[in-house]
């Protein structure tokens, strides 16, 4: 048996992510694995509000988790990463040129989840963190990065860099009365209030998984690019990394 190694959480302080860092802390869920430490990584995108509710979310959580256990908790830490400018190279700056290429799809929340992947992707890497979870479920699979075109090249897209992205409760919590049920059980909250609230969050789109993929087979090896030039220090190349988009929009 693997002795416990760190693990990422793409963590917003919502209800499935609270989840998770529950599930990780007390070894609940079959898949996944003892931790050693859990790094609960919240992304900023530049659009988001209300940024105190993911660290009281975070806060609160642990103080009554603490009090359940008699021995001590494997550490955590909360860290924010800015995934900004990523966001705007992979659609803000040229969603004009994107959109008709993808079948006129707004997938600015797409993109915008593309960018955080390839952020904790590089922090895990820096950091040497083996794995990687996100709360995505099949209940919010309407949105088009919760689908199974998103996820699985996700998994692909860390897998190349020797990262493993899973998502432990997409089938769970298909039903928003399990993860209630769990998060109760757990004596925490288990409703809404918990997360930044994105300007972007209930954009109206009306893609499907063939543009998602579509998008997502054009931009990964972008970003791909990007994470190993800034891995080598490269940081003028890196940045150039996304003059590739409009090569192949032009």
């Amino acid at each position: 048996m693997s002795s416990p190694a760190p693990l990422a959480i793409l963590f917003s302080g919502g209800s499935d992510s609270l989840a998770l860092y529950t599930m990780a802390l007390s070894g609940h869920h079959r898949a996944i694995p003892k931790t050693s430490s859990v790094h609960l990584v919240t992304m900023l995108n530049g659009m988001a509000r209300f940024p105190h509710f993911t660290e009281n979310r975070f806060r609160t959580a642990r103080e009554l988790l603490e009090k359940q256990q008699p021995s001590p908790l494997p550490p955590s830490f909360r860290v924010e990463l800015d995934c900004g400018r990523l966001f705007q190279e992979l659609w803000l700056d040229r969603y004009e040129t994107l959109m008709p290429r993808f079948g006129g799809k707004n997938l600015v929340c797409v993109a915008c989840k593309l960018a955080m992947h390839t952020r904790i992707l590089l922090y895990c890497l820096e950091q040497k963190i083996p794995a990687m979870l996100a709360g995505y479920t099949l209940k919010q699979s309407f949105y088009p990065e919760q689908t199974p075109a998103f996820m699985d090249r996700m998994k692909i897209f860390s897998e190349d860099f020797d990262i493993k992205t899973t998502f432990p409760v997409y089938e769970d919590f298909s039903e928003t009365a399990v993860s209630r049920h769990y998060l109760e059980d757990q004596g925490l909250p288990s409703s809404g209030g918990g997360e930044r609230k994105c300007l972007f969050s209930q954009t109206r789109t009306t893609a499907t998984e063939e543009e998602t993929a579509a998008y997502l087979d054009a931009m990964i090896p972008v970003v791909s690019d990007y994470i190993r030039l800034r891995r080598k220090g490269d940081v003028a190349a890196a940045a150039r990394a996304f003059h590739a988009i409009d090569s192949t929009t032009a």
